[in-house]
């Protein structure tokens, strides 16, 4: 009862109020660095300067919500790494079947098929960090991109 009374006061509910944009303060302010370490982790070249900032817009999108389970929310490793994660998964969904492929419920198959599903991943993220032109089109992180944010440009030159 007396709980329910302390609720029903003026001051408890400025005091949640308070809380609730404190924590939306923190929250915003996380979702922007670690939207920045996600783009200082790519280190696109320059002609894929707008993807970059595409990119870690979008894996930021993704894995900073509170409550989304994603690695960007553990507090148990640094925020490089869960940077890397963070882009390493969204690749992983993004840019490859792994949603829909089938895989054998046997020990160690699934770790299996996402650490070469990583390979794939960094050699897409090695092939942007070079300056060399490729058709967006045929590139699925260009298309992965496109996809989830058409009204946007993909590259900051023409290849």
């Amino acid at each position: 009862m007396a709980l329910a009374a302390e609720r029903a006061t003026d001051a408890y509910a400025s005091k949640r109020r308070a809380d609730v944009a404190r924590r939306e303060r923190v929250q915003a302010a996380y979702a922007v660095s670690f939207e920045q370490e996600v783009h200082d982790l790519l280190r696109f070249a320059p002609r894929w300067a707008a993807l970059a900032r595409s990119v870690a817009r979008l894996v930021a999108a993704h894995a900073t919500p509170v409550g989304s389970g994603t690695v960007a929310r553990t507090q148990r490793i640094a925020i490089d790494e869960r940077a890397e994660a963070a882009v390493i998964a969204w690749l992983r969904h993004q840019t490859t079947g792994y949603d829909q492929m089938k895989i054998e419920r046997v020990a160690g198959r699934r770790r299996e098929v996402r650490r070469e599903l990583a390979q794939l991943s960094r050699a897409v993220l090695d092939l942007h960090r070079r300056d060399l032109p490729h058709a967006p089109a045929g590139c699925t992180l260009c298309t992965a991109v496109a996809r989830a944010a058409p009204m946007q440009t993909v590259g900051s030159q023409p290849g």
